[in-house]
């Protein structure tokens, strides 16, 4: 993998900016968000068999539901409308049960209609609201706002935010196979996958996207997002199409679905999280959520299915990992971990990327300190899991070229197997995950909180990990040396794994060891109130958060570093 900074601006590639396929669904949105609609009712009344019964149960379901989310908790960003939408919902379903006049066919006719009323509503919910000038102003503003910021930190006095001096790339590192995702997006469709670890993780994708010379692309951004006014304007320019998690119904899961697999067989460039929300533990994702993930494989068979059998009509997927030294929401993300994982024994606490002011605070602060950003770009799959050369042909593990379309067929026909597509999808998240990890970018922070958190596990064997966490932090001193030994250890092994082309590792690790201590202790939540790590007046090494210390160690979690203490 190359392991070359950007340092510079790409030219956008072509198509030109009119014939961007974001652009040509912006113009016809009321026609694809119809389309959305109408496949989504297909997709509920194959689930259901035609079944009228199972169908009024779904629609049922699907009310209960939305009553409970409207009342337990509900968001700002909620349409004006929403009772009196579903009122209506509930008045034609109360009326359909009672009126036993109506004929067998009639009540079909009616419960259609209802479905269709609630797919076409989700459908012009998700759809994303993409205007080209928009997204153009917002691409300004944002390296603007950021450049301007970074300058202010690094160049000093008055002028200093009016300075070019440094650039975002001196702050964002780019690296990874930034050439093929660029070729390959001039030929068929990407679907890019990245880790997911903060809020900001979607301004900066879009960013980078930005910088890599591609059109833009859309994506699915969390609702509650928009419930931020900062965040509900740069997701909006951006084209990103919302993304409701309280809503669990059938109804709502198969429109969105439908809503990005009929996108990316229009060739819109996508991007998925595919941890399906920001990780928690702090730990590279190593379940995916296959829902979204899984409209990739059947717009490619769809793709097939209509003849699409050159390069253009391909999916490319390419994984994408965001390294960061600290996360400004580690400290609620992890509670929300523990309390998860421990159940009465931890509570929720609220998450700290809430409100427009703190999140313009974090970002003066992530700006004028010293920190830096690792986006890394994996080699492209398609959506069986196997590399892909530069133009666009699948490579199996034996370096031959095969044909996609082959693994689609049944006598020698393009078909629909919901089975076999859905083992297609499960075997892309496997490699999805391999690869997360092979082009994961390893961090000084990330070695020492993984090296002290391992030894203070191993001072207290007889501990579990919720007794570890109550340890009274004034009472966990690590002695300097010891723990230079031990990170010492840990930094051979991976650079072996480095050499085995498993992990990937930052410039600055190349330091001597004391060097990059001193580096990992200034930059491991430096955000935080209690820092993870400090080295105290005697110059050993405490912490002033376990929480936040495992937090941090896991991101190195998946390599079996643990067998080394």
């Amino acid at each position: 993998m190359a392991d070359t900074y950007i340092k510079h601006k790409y030219e956008p590639i072509l198509p030109k900016k009119d014939e961007w396929p974001v652009v040509k669904l912006s113009k016809n949105r009321k026609d694809f968000v119809r389309k959305v609609a109408d496949a989504s009712k297909t997709s509920v009344l194959e689930i259901t068999a035609e079944n009228m019964d199972l169908l009024r149960e779904e629609l049922e379901t699907t009310l209960y539901r939305e009553k409970l989310r409207m009342k337990q908790n509900p968001w700002a960003v909620d349409p004006d409308d929403e009772k009196e939408f579903w009122g209506k919902v509930k008045s034609s379903l109360v009326q359909l049960s009672a009126d036993s006049s109506l004929t067998k066919t009639q009540k079909k006719k009616k419960y259609l209609e209802i479905l269709d009323d609630i797919t076409m509503r989700y459908s012009e919910e998700i759809a994303s609201n993409f205007v080209h000038t928009h997204y153009k102003v917002t691409r300004r503003i944002v390296t603007f706002g950021f450049s301007r910021l970074l300058n202010a930190a690094r160049v000093k006095g008055f002028k200093s935010i009016f300075s070019n001096q440094f650039s975002l790339q001196d702050k964002i590192q780019i690296v990874g196979e930034t050439d093929q995702i660029r070729e390959l997006a001039s030929k068929g469709t990407i679907v890019m996958v990245p880790t997911h670890f903060s809020n900001l993780d979607s301004i900066l994708i879009g960013w980078i996207i930005s910088v890599l010379g591609l059109p833009p692309f859309i994506y699915g951004a969390g609702l509650n997002l928009f419930n931020i006014s900062i965040f509900a304007y740069f997701m909006n320019a951006l084209g990103a199409y919302k993304v409701d998690r309280r809503k669990k119904n059938l109804i709502y899961l198969e429109t969105l679905k439908t809503y990005s697999s009929e996108a990316l067989q229009f060739g819109v460039h996508s991007l998925f999280f595919p941890g399906g929300t920001r990780s928690r533990s702090g730990m590279i994702e190593k379940k995916l959520k296959l829902g979204l993930l899984s409209t990739a494989v059947e717009a490619q068979r769809a793709n097939f299915e209509k003849g699409e059998d050159d390069v253009s009509g391909k999916i490319f997927i390419v994984p994408v990992t965001i390294n960061y030294h600290f996360v400004l929401e580690a400290p609620s993300l992890i509670q929300e971990h523990l309390a998860l994982t421990g159940q009465e024994r931890y509570y929720k606490e609220s998450d700290e990327f809430s409100t427009s002011y703190k999140i313009s605070k974090f970002l003066v602060k992530f700006f004028t300190k010293g920190s830096d950003i690792s986006v890394s770009v994996g080699k492209a799959l398609d959506v069986l899991g196997n590399y892909v050369d530069n133009e666009g042909n699948s490579i199996d593990r034996n370096g031959r070229k095969i044909d996609t379309k082959d693994y689609f067929l049944y006598n020698g026909k393009v078909t629909v197997d919901a089975q076999r597509e859905e083992e297609y999808t499960y075997h892309l998240g496997k490699r999805i995950v391999e690869e997360f990890h092979k082009i994961n970018r390893v961090f000084s922070s990330h070695l020492v909180a993984f090296t002290a958190f391992q030894m203070i596990k191993r001072e207290n064997k007889k501990m579990d990990l919720y007794n570890l966490l109550r340890l009274p932090e004034e009472d966990v001193v690590i002695i300097y040396n010891e723990f230079k030994e031990e990170c010492q250890k840990v930094l051979d092994k991976i650079q072996e794994l480095e050499a085995e082309s498993k992990v990937q590792i930052a410039p600055h690790m190349k330091m001597d060891i004391d060097s990059i201590i001193d580096h990992g202790l200034a930059n491991v939540g430096m955000y935080h109130a209690k820092r993870p790590l400090v080295k105290n007046s005697m110059g050993n090494i405490e912490t002033q958060d376990l929480n936040l210390l495992y937090y941090y160690h896991n991101r190195l979690y998946g390599y079996d570093l643990e067998k080394l203490f």
